[in-house]
């Protein structure tokens, strides 16, 4: 069995982050270790919510894993909140990486042209060359001209503008660049990816659903490490993750009085068996 390692934070309540990571990549038939950078009552869209951070708690857990001798087949990370953690993980990526494991990167920090409370252009600085580190980055376009201090175009740009974005990205150091969040034609949205090895992009675009919920991000995200896990390919996993998304939010807005914090991304986990199977 793969054994990944996922470091983020994790919401009491709240479908986001681990909560979302771990049974998602437990379905894909995947181990999943995690490293919790903090912990909340709920997720930040909730008033009042707690946290507790846990920074001091990294390196410790580093070095007992260091003496166990754990391995792991990927290292995933979400949401970092600080400097600090961005600094660890370097060291972390440096600790467990290795040439035949995947470091995967969603740099969780900014969305609609702006960023997240507490973030700034040096964290955004720092969170790029952070991505020089990994095999896959997975951007949305907010965070990807944050990194590399380009003009943000919410909607009218062009192929060119996109496949320019991923090579920069590219440049930065990372192997395989994605941009979520990509849409060249009304009523579809989707990804673009870039492969610097053999300077080739690939896209994938499903229906657009014109509403928003908390964590589907993560969801992608985690069904994506998830699915190249269990062999598919980088392609094939973007293809998987962007419809059992897609099916998540359906299955959320078709239930009447659904929850407003989160997908039901659990009823849709036959659809991923059946897309990791159809897509391997």
């Amino acid at each position: 069995m793969k054994r990944i390692v996922t470091v983020q934070d994790i919401s009491c309540v709240g479908k986001c982050s681990l909560t979302v990571a771990l049974p998602i990549i437990s379905a894909c038939g995947v181990e999943a270790a995690v490293v919790p950078t903090a912990v909340l009552s709920t997720h930040t869209a909730f008033q009042g919510f707690t946290f507790h951070d846990l920074t001091d708690e990294i390196t410790p857990i580093a070095e007992h894993w260091k003496k166990e001798n754990f391995k792991f087949d990927a290292i995933y990370t979400g949401y970092l909140g600080s400097f600090e953690q961005l600094r660890l993980m370097s060291k972390f990526f440096d600790d467990f990486g290795t040439d035949d494991n995947i470091v995967f990167i969603d740099p969780v920090m900014a969305d609609n042209g702006r960023l997240y409370p507490g973030f700034t252009q040096e964290f955004a600085d720092e969170m790029a060359k952070l991505c020089g580190k990994a095999d896959i980055i997975v951007p949305n376009l907010t965070e990807a001209c944050f990194m590399l201090r380009r003009e943000y175009i919410p909607e009218d740009y062009d192929e060119a503008y996109i496949k320019g974005i991923l090579k920069d990205l590219a440049a930065l150091g990372a192997k395989n660049t994605v941009l979520t969040g990509v849409s060249f034609e009304k009523g579809k949205l989707g990804v673009m990816g870039y492969v610097s090895e053999e300077d080739r992009f690939f896209s994938y675009y499903t229906e657009r659903i014109d509403v928003s919920f908390h964590g589907t991000g993560d969801v992608f995200a985690s069904a994506c490490v998830g699915a190249l896990m269990r062999g598919l390919s980088l392609e094939n996993s973007l293809k998987t993750a962007a419809n059992y998304t897609v099916d998540s939010i359906k299955k959320t807005v078709a239930e009447p009085n659904h929850n407003t914090y989160g997908v039901n991304f659990e009823q849709s986990v036959p659809l991923l068996l059946e897309e990791l199977e159809k897509n391997k």
